[in-house]
């Protein structure tokens, strides 16, 4: 699981595949009810995330 603001969702979904090889689920975090406060801050610049990428939950 990534969290990236808008700035670095490209970044974030390279380095989803790169590292799953498969496609991620992408989310919003204000519409994820599981998601922990403390941990939505975006991972590449530590600015509030916007994004969640996950895997699929098929």
């Amino acid at each position: 699981m990534i969290t990236a603001c808008e700035e670095h969702i490209d970044m974030a979904l390279d380095e989803f595949v790169n590292t799953y090889q498969e496609p991620p689920e992408l989310r919003l975090i204000e519409e994820t009810t599981v998601f922990e406060d403390c941990r939505s801050k975006c991972q590449f610049c530590g600015e509030p995330a916007k994004y969640l990428v996950t895997r699929d939950e098929q």
